[in-house]
């Protein structure tokens, strides 16, 4: 009865079992459930705590109770209770991808990630959870695992619009466009009285999505705000105002894409203040890495009898996000000499093994022991095995823009690393930034609004510049107009840098990008593009919004020559 729907039924009949078998926890957890599903929550956590009084708190129990508390946006404890599900039942597919997806839509992205590395232990899945995974894991830049599911469930006759949903999203997001507009062609007539106002809201957002990839932002927008008339709640409104924010801005309506995104911004801070509020101890310091410098005198000191050559370092690319960085990536990937492995914390996780071993970072690196820095480069190779293999002779290309604020840390353990500092207008890197729907807390509330953003870039360049004097590393300065205008030019001077021979691949990152199955970062659906300059100069249509930055920005744009 539960199972079709008929509630109020099946409330009655497990109600009359409580009566008769009392001390039958199984009862008390059901007609919790059914409580749960007719709306009545007060009295569905009762019966839950009833059931756990009489039989303990079981992965089922705490399973079903967290998903209680969910409903009513009691994030911290459905966490906590999914967590111990998880625990209690750690091969159990449904609650450890429920407990993985929580974590992931509270920004713990670590902990998601930490939540899903033995998936392939998981016993029953199905092929409904399976493409739900599959979607999770894509979201968390797991792209080998997602792939392989998508192929493994893509052909499988679909048991429910939710699993056609997640496979139209994941072919979409490895840019399989076409067969991702035919599956969605073949399901997109289907009415809220056949499916229900939650799946309508995914199908009205699947469809705006894919209407917004074919070019067609005028039935984009009207998705997107149909699916804001189902999505009612302010805070879950995020997922909807960021795209058609993008969308109003791709048909050229730049004054309602702009409200749009304060819109967007508002909802998204809502949510975090529910499932990651800042601790009220917090100094809430814009960018607080960039208040700890190092010291000159310990620069002075560091020594090392033999460092990594350059041979055997990565190269690194660093940027503020959204300076043209998955392009300049590309271009390098397509070189045989390297390879990359899309964006990943592994420079900060070999920090963290320093700072373990006791280091004060970054002012005193000087007393680190070699065996000390040798072991954090065997951590952070490590971690890179876990991501790619490299054939002999190839080298590691390295591509996180925040590792602009970890200078300290790629000059100690990788001193002959070289570095590209990619740089683009700051009004549209701050004007790129302010549209993008970030999933990091952290870096979420840096992009809240534009006074915030232009200040965080402010810090971030002030620091690098800073530290750029200090421990003078080999660094080559990119500028995305320039890359773009003179693209070879520019392409022959990087690989001259880097030291590679010329390779004519480089020419074609967009064929690159397109043979690759997945790319990460928010640039996946442009770096398939041929090199344009589109995005140069898109700050003008928000000068109205940006100019009273100016002063703040001001001196990196004389420092770089750029007019505003």
């Amino acid at each position: 009865m539960n199972a079709r729907g008929t509630y109020a039924a099946a409330t009655k009949a497990f109600r009359r079992l409580t009566q008769l078998e009392p001390r039958a926890a199984v009862h008390w957890m059901n007609l919790a459930t059914s409580l749960r599903a007719s709306g009545a929550l007060s009295e569905a956590a009762q019966a839950y705590e009833h059931a756990a009084r009489i039989g303990g708190w079981t992965a089922e129990l705490l399973y079903n109770s967290a998903l209680l508390e969910l409903e009513g946006g009691r994030y911290e404890v459905a966490r906590e209770r999914l967590g111990l599900a998880a625990k209690a039942a750690p091969l159990d597919f449904e609650i450890n991808y429920r407990y993985a997806h929580l974590l992931t839509s509270c920004a713990d992205i670590d902990g998601a990630l930490l939540a899903t590395q033995h998936w392939r232990l998981w016993q029953d899945p199905n092929p409904e959870l399976l493409a739900k995974l599959g979607a999770l894991l894509m979201t968390l830049s797991d792209q080998h695992s997602a792939v392989q599911i998508l192929d493994s469930v893509r052909n499988s006759p679909p048991p429910s619009l939710e699993f056609e949903l997640s496979i139209i999203s994941m072919l979409e997001r490895t840019n399989s466009l076409h067969e991702a507009t035919e599956r969605l062609q073949k399901i997109e007539h289907l009415s809220v009285d056949e499916i229900g106002a939650e799946m309508q809201q995914r199908l009205l957002g699947v469809r705006a999505n894919i209407a917004a990839r074919n070019d067609r932002p005028d039935e984009a927008i009207t998705l997107y705000r149909q699916a804001l008339c189902v999505a009612t709640q302010p805070d879950e409104q995020q997922d909807f105002l960021f795209p058609l924010a993008k969308a109003l801005d791709a048909k050229g309506d730049y004054e309602t894409a702009a409200e749009v995104a304060a819109r967007a911004h508002a909802s998204q801070m809502a949510f975090l203040d529910l499932t990651s509020p800042i601790p009220a101890d917090s100094s809430g310091t814009v960018l607080a890495i960039a208040d700890y410098s190092c010291d000159p005198d310990d620069v002075a000191q560091w020594t090392e009898p033999a460092p990594p050559v350059e041979a055997d370092s990565p190269v690194f690319i660093v940027a503020f996000p959204r300076s043209g960085t998955t392009l300049l990536e590309q271009v390098l990937d397509a070189h045989p000499d390297l390879k990359t492995m899309d964006e990943q914390p592994f420079l900060q996780e070999a920090l963290a093994r320093l700072q373990q071993q006791g280091a004060l970072y970054p002012e005193k690196l000087a007393s680190v022991q070699p065996h000390e820095l040798a072991e954090a480069r065997r951590h952070y190779w490590a971690l890179v095995a876990t991501k790619l293999r490299l054939s002999p002779g190839q080298r590691l290309l390295d591509k996180n823009p925040l590792n602009i604020l970890r200078l300290p840390a790629i000059r100690r353990l990788f001193p002959n690393s070289p570095i590209l500092l990619a740089i683009r207008h700051p009004f549209d890197v701050i004007t790129s930034n302010y549209f993008q729907h970030y999933w990091a807390p952290a870096y979420s509330r840096l992009c809240r609004d534009l006074p915030t953003l232009a200040l965080g870039y402010r810090r971030t360049f002030d620091y690098w510049y800073q530290q750029e004097a200090l421990l003078k590393p080999k660094v080559m300065e990119i500028f995305y107009e320039r890359f773009v205008s003179d693209f070879e030019a520019q392409s022959r001077a990087i690989a001259d840098f880097v030291g590679l021979q010329w390779h004519d691949a480089m020419l074609e990152p967009a064929k690159h990008a397109r043979g690759k199955s997945y790319i990460s970062t928010p640039s996946y659906s442009q770096v398939i593009e041929p090199v344009n300059r589109k995005a140069v100069g898109r700050w003008r249509h928000y000068e109205r919004h940006l100019m009273p930055l100016r002063e703040q920005i001001a001196p990196l744009l004389d420092r770089w020559g750029y007019e505003a």
